[in-house]
């Protein structure tokens, strides 16, 4: 790479860096603090964050409160409980045969790599960790970046289909991008922050939900109107 191919590749990263900067200040003076994830402890957001799969939220907080009450929400005491029997419980949820097996699947992998401790995995690098979740059969990048960013507090970008609409409309991605890139998008150039993380994902969420619609963009209103040039 040529010296001067290397200034413009840094002076692209730097521009990057503070248009992604300058959008989150435009959604959080507009929206605030999400204070997400919505929940009592680092495990019952690992259980929702299989549980939200294909589903909205309303579901999963019918299906984990189903758990609370029967004082079963612990790593052991769901890995004790029959599969089908859990599945009953998490019906809520849907596709719950399948979740029930999944998350299953995740509590023998946290039981065998961990012990059921979130500390016993603190030696980890954030990648070694996350390589880790992907192994777990039926734990794909958006939900081991969710588990990482929310239960385990890493900071790996969450991204997801409000993602890919908000930007493509802002003619910052290409809408078919692979799920890697659109993380990287972020990754490569903003601080490795677990508080901005969190916000701007759920900044992202609430923007997509209210404003840019998957039927209707209501730019006119929208927190980022002034980025759309």
């Amino acid at each position: 790479m040529s010296a001067a191919a290397g200034k413009r590749k840094v002076k692209n990263i730097m521009n990057r860096e503070k248009l992604l900067l300058d959008m989150f200040s435009a959604l959080h003076g507009e929206l605030g603090s999400s204070n997400w994830w919505p929940a009592d402890s680092a495990f019952e957001i690992m259980v929702g964050a299989v549980l939200t799969q294909n589903t909205n939220w309303k579901n999963v907080e019918k299906a984990i409160q189903n758990l609370k009450q029967r004082n079963l929400l612990a790593p052991q005491t769901l890995l004790d409980l029959p599969q089908d029997e859990l599945a009953a419980l998490i019906r809520p949820a849907g596709y719950y045969n399948v979740k029930a097996k999944r998350l299953r699947n995740l509590l023998l992998w946290f039981d065998d790599i961990a012990s059921c401790s979130f500390s016993a995995l603190d030696h980890m690098s954030l990648d070694e960790l996350r390589a880790q979740l992907l192994t777990v059969n039926g734990i794909g990048q958006e939900t081991a970046d969710s588990i990482l960013l929310y239960a385990f507090k890493r900071p790996s970008f969450v991204v997801d289909a409000y993602t890919r609409r908000i930007f493509n409309r802002h003619s910052l991605i290409e809408e078919d991008i692979m799920y890697e890139d659109l993380r990287d998008f972020f990754m490569d150039v903003l601080p490795h922050d677990v508080h901005l993380f969190n916000e701007f994902h759920a900044h992202i969420v609430r923007t997509a939900k209210k404003w840019c619609t998957k039927s209707k963009a209501l730019c006119e209103t929208c927190p980022l109107r002034s980025f759309l040039e």
